[in-house]
């Protein structure tokens, strides 16, 4: 099948959506710790959905798991463990820096080395990407992808100016810019090793169609072994909190603090929802990546890009910007309007090239 860019570049907004969209259900879970929903939603996001959809939509999953190489296996299930401190310690960095320097830092980091360190590290940023013009092109959008970021942070900053005093004092009590960005330097760089595991499972791809999967299809196992990786950094995460909170007992229905029991099918669900769509967008990553053809790691950067888009959608939604002033809200467009502009022009210079 010959390379589409432009069709890439539509699965991966699907997949940005899905990405943006996962936290909603979570808003409807009652009286379950963060610590037992996160866990919950994410054993469907780690575990249940990437080896369902891989098993129906590759041709013989475990007889292609089984010739992959150790050490492959072994590369994407430790990018994987990686990845999944970035996840952990995003959060930290938003308590020691605020949301937008916060957010500035972290996905303008992992923009960069997710989008970047691949391509240097098999040799070919030189010669097919510095050196062309389709490459230069890309490398445009890369740019004006992080401007945007800085903008879309920038709006931040200026809503969280207007908050009321007692607001600001609370927001700023933690507030350590030293130790801030030693932690967003880290949670930058350990996000983006998820692309750097999916890197690593080049060969799983080149098995998977050897053993006849589509192309669209052939990246589904790869997620199995690098969500595996970081299944085991939140779960030992996760365990700790439940074992410190003593909170296991709230998924057979134990009560709360306040003596009131949760509903236990309806959290269930909504955690199965949030889970499978979180997965959704590393599922449509994968297809994205298949349709980029010569520059799939401008992929991670389309990924990026469209997360902010639409969360920034649902942000409007959730009327959390309703009380920004007019000149804010229009900065914040302008911040969706340079990322949209980058995602058509790396998609233009991936037609270029294909």
């Amino acid at each position: 099948m010959t390379p589409n860019p432009l069709l890439g570049v539509l699965f991966h907004w699907l997949g940005g959506f899905a990405s943006a969209s996962f936290y909603v259900p979570f808003r409807g879970v009652k009286r379950w710790n963060w610590e037992i929903f996160w866990l919950t939603g994410g054993i469907f996001s780690w575990v249940i959905a990437p080896w369902f959809f891989a098993s129906v939509q590759t041709n013989d999953l475990m007889g292609v798991m089984a010739q992959v190489p150790s050490s492959v296996v072994g590369w994407c299930i430790f990018f994987g463990f990686l990845w999944g401190f970035g996840g952990l310690t995003y959060g930290l960095t938003m308590r020691y820096l605020g949301l937008s320097l916060g957010m500035a830092v972290v996905l303008g980091l992992c923009t960069v080395f997710g989008t970047l360190i691949p391509p240097i590290f098999d040799g070919s940023f030189m010669t097919e990407i510095a050196g062309t013009l389709h490459g230069q092109i890309v490398l445009l959008g890369l740019a004006v992808t992080v401007l945007g970021i800085v903008v879309v942070a920038r709006a931040g900053a200026r809503k969280d100016a207007a908050l009321s005093a007692d607001q600001k004092a609370a927001a700023v009590a933690e507030f350590d810019f030293k130790k801030g960005i030693a932690v967003a330097i880290f949670s930058g760089i350990m996000s983006s090793c998820f692309a750097f595991g999916l890197a690593a499972g080049e060969p799983v791809k080149a098995l998977s169609a050897a053993a006849g999967t589509g192309p669209l299809w052939t990246g589904l196992p790869t997620l199995c072994l690098v969500m595996f990786g970081g299944l085991i950094t939140n779960a030992l995460w996760c365990g700790w909190l439940i074992a410190r909170n003593k909170s296991a007992g709230q998924w057979v229905g134990a009560p709360d603090a306040s003596g009131q029991r949760p509903k236990l099918l309806p959290n269930f669900l909504l955690c199965a929802v949030a889970g499978t769509a979180w997965y959704f967008q590393f599922f449509f990553y994968t297809m994205g990546e298949s349709q980029m053809g010569r520059f799939g790691f401008s992929s991670w950067t389309l990924h990026m890009a469209s997360i902010i888009i639409f969360g920034t959608c649902w942000g409007f939604a959730f009327r959390e910007w309703k009380d920004a002033a007019p000149a804010v809200r229009r900065m914040v467009w302008s911040g969706v309007g340079l990322l949209i502009l980058a995602t058509l022009i790396i998609g233009y210079g991936n037609r270029l090239a294909s």
